[in-house]
């Protein structure tokens, strides 16, 4: 089956992006439910947001949908009916509006059909997604999160937890959510008894996490409902304090939207209070890092000075330097084992020596 897809390149679709004057709504949503023929599925539900001006990342598996996206406020309402139309389990489905936005978040409808809306490393055939953990709002999770012995479990990657979390969250150490699934069960596997709250960006993980808890034995379990997005979003309207502090990580253009005003990260450079993400400008790294505006200016962006000097040569020169490593090196990396992150520490740690400013 064909596969429809832009055929522009992503330059121009941003500075027509950029060039918009209408105001855009950044909305994320997903449902778990059977689709027979994601590539079917997928292709017609394209062409009925390509017409509506929607851009953003949608994933559609047989397990069901999950997309984040922009769309011009005066195609909101069509954008929802469009999407309530597309299949009986999505009338109605949650839409989570972004907190801060300044609706630059995409400038092109990228839709890819995948094994898994979010890769799980599952292959249990008795779980069932659908038997999830107790959702919680924004005024029931605070009610519950304040009850002594109560467990808070952010299912989220660790550059996530470092600029944003709730108030006493534990965090579960890893780089991709196959691999906190069972970490989280090692972890709280003496706790199988007492309330366990799981929480991430917009629901999604935490409630696929929530009935893999279930699925392995674990008796109170809780997810909030809507994710980190639209907990900010009821308490700000309820006028609830806001147990989630600083930052919540996104995965678009702009890194973060701010819940609080705490900032509660470090530049990975300096060590300076900031939770501003940004990836290294150098070409062949992209490592995804925090830096202030300091240390942005002396290394022009780049995650270290031998990333500054690579970028700065010339792009034979930097392509020829590429060719030889592994990978290229060309990945938005989010590991901390990543080498140039080795690199920056040593930088770090020399520039205390010498007690530079």
């Amino acid at each position: 089956m064909p596969v429809l897809h832009n055929r522009v390149n992503n330059e121009e679709l941003k500075q027509r992006m950029l060039a918009e004057t209408e105001p855009r709504t950044t909305v994320s949503f997903y449902k778990y439910f059977h689709i027979p023929e994601p590539g079917l599925f997928r292709n017609e539900l394209y062409i009925k947001l390509n017409a509506l001006s929607v851009f953003g990342r949608i994933y559609i598996a047989h397990e069901g949908i999950n997309g984040q996206v922009s769309v011009p406020a005066g195609n909101y309402e069509a954008f929802r009916e469009t999407l309530y139309r597309a299949a009986p389990e999505l009338n109605g489905i949650r839409m989570n509006i972004a907190v801060d936005d300044d609706g630059k978040s995409f400038w092109a409808l990228r839709m890819k059909v995948r094994p898994k809306i979010v890769a799980d490393g599952i292959d249990d055939p008795n779980f069932d997604p659908g038997k999830t953990g107790i959702y919680l709002k924004a005024k029931d999770y605070n009610e519950l999160a304040s009850k002594p012995g109560t467990i808070i479990v952010d299912m989220r990657n660790h550059y996530e937890y470092e600029v944003g979390h709730f108030e006493n969250a534990i965090e579960v150490p890893s780089d991709t959510f196959r691999d906190q699934l069972p970490m989280a069960v090692d972890m709280l596997k003496d706790r199988k008894e007492e309330n366990i709250i799981m929480y991430c960006t917009g629901g999604i993980r935490c409630e696929k996490a929530s009935a893999y808890l279930l699925h392995n034995g674990f008796k109170n379990v809780f997810h909030v409902e809507g994710g980190i997005i639209e907990y900010a979003r009821k308490a700000k309207e309820e006028d609830l304090p806001l147990k989630f502090k600083g930052k919540n990580f996104v995965f678009d253009e702009r890194l973060g939207e701010r819940i609080t005003e705490d900032v509660i990260a470090q530049c990975h450079i300096c060590g300076k209070p900031c939770d501003t993400h940004t990836n290294c400008k150098n070409d062949g790294c992209h490592l995804l890092f925090i830096q202030c505006d300091e240390c942005a200016a002396k290394l022009e962006g780049c995650c270290s000075p031998e990333c500054m000097e690579e970028k700065n040569l010339p792009p034979d020169e930097q392509r020829s330097r590429r060719a030889g490593r592994e990978n290229g090196m060309m990945i938005f990396n989010k590991s901390k084992q990543h080498p140039l992150r080795k690199q920056r520490d040593e930088w770090k740690e020399q520039r205390s020596d010498n007690n530079q400013p």
